[in-house]
């Protein structure tokens, strides 16, 4: 039988009920770090409309590797208590909790979006040291100062990933996601856009694909042997006129990150640098790097990028071009995306008690 849109997927002893993943998106409405009840009824809703998978947002593990002063974070116990609410609600509706643990790295200390996005330097109020692969700063219109990091901080940022990985299980979540795209720190060390070193971080792809398996390996070694480790990467940096990295980068490093224990790639693309030359941003454009990577290396993918209508999604699952589709700002807009999906497809699914007025008949 040919799998769908709505055919439920196991990973290790975890059993997601149906294909469709929300997608991690910011939501800088945290105050130091600490999830509130904006995050309960935002990862709550989708689960309510019917997703498999419910991911968090980019969680910093440290303070210093969140992207706003607005971010989650899970650097201390308090932090993974008030996320205990929201993981609870999200499985009680069925659906599979995960958290996307994340360090921004020179793209950290910046303004939320709503506030212009700009850099936040050291010595602003709301502002932190940076740290990176490199010392040159993210290239904002007025930078902030980057920190090239020691071996000293290599070792306290794996560290940190464990102890993030730590909590949130005792928060109740079921999937961890190392988040190695985007720009963010992880990403930094692999591009060689940003990736400027010569010691055993930098330099060969070996070297420069070290420290986010180093992580991949710290997260599995804290993380229950059923239970599944996702990573985030971009394919590709779309900066083809410059050394940089691409898709066939991802399709030699995905098995190396399944052999350090990760069970799916969540493939999504650039973020390193603002001259990025996006392709035409047409519905699944990023698709093809998804497809690529399960095709070359047999390792799950999850597939994102303008997919919003349910026939392009469940077709993705029936070719076997993806085995998750992950929807972020599709969800932002229909929470219940999934409900209605089911409906459009034919699909008989279960509804929450309190909205099974609202079928479609």
């Amino acid at each position: 039988m040919t799998d769908s849109l709505f055919t439920p997927f196991s990973l290790r002893d975890t059993e997601i009920p149906n294909r469709v993943m929300l997608s991690p998106m910011c939501q800088y409405s945290a105050e130091e770090g600490l999830a509130n009840e904006w995050h309960r009824v935002h990862l709550g809703t989708r689960a309510v409309g019917g997703a498999g998978v419910v991911m968090a947002e980019a969680t910093g593990v440290e303070r210093r590797g969140r992207i706003t002063p607005g971010c989650l974070g899970i650097w201390s116990d308090e932090q993974a208590e008030a996320l205990e609410p929201v993981t609870s609600f999200v499985r009680s509706q069925g659906a599979v909790p995960g958290i996307q643990l994340a360090h921004a790295g020179r793209k950290a200390s910046h303004a939320p979006p709503s506030e212009g996005g700009h850099a936040l330097p050291e010595d602003h109020a709301d502002g932190w040291e940076t740290i990176s692969a490199t010392d040159e700063p993210y290239p904002d219109e007025e930078p902030a100062a980057t920190r090239r990091m020691d071996a000293g901080d290599v070792e306290d940022v794996i560290d940190a990933f464990a102890a993030a990985a730590e909590r949130s299980l005792s928060a109740g979540f079921e999937i961890a996601e190392v988040h190695a795209a985007h720009g963010y720190l992880l990403h930094q060390f692999l591009s060689p856009v940003t990736n400027d070193r010569d010691d055993e971080y930098g330099g060969s792809f070996e070297n420069r694909t070290r420290l986010v398996r180093e992580v991949v390996e710290a997260v599995r070694g804290v993380w229950p042997d059923d239970k599944p480790v996702f990573v985030r990467i971009s394919a590709t940096d779309w900066l083809p006129d410059r050394d940089s990295w691409d898709v066939d980068d991802s399709v030699r490093l995905a098995p190396l990150l399944a052999e350090a224990g990760a069970d799916l790639i969540d493939v999504s693309g650039g973020g390193i640098h603002p001259d990025q030359q996006l392709p035409n941003a047409g519905p699944g454009y990023q698709v093809p790097y998804a497809e690529a990577i399960r095709e070359e290396t047999d390792v799950p993918v999850a597939a994102v990028g303008g997919i919003t209508e349910p026939t392009h999604a469940d077709a993705l699952v029936r070719n076997g071009r993806a085995d998750l589709v992950a929807l972020g700002r599709e969800m932002l807009r229909h929470p219940y995306w999934p409900l209605e999906a089911a409906h459009e497809l034919d699909v008989e699914v279960e509804w929450p008690v309190q909205y099974r007025r609202g079928r479609f008949e």
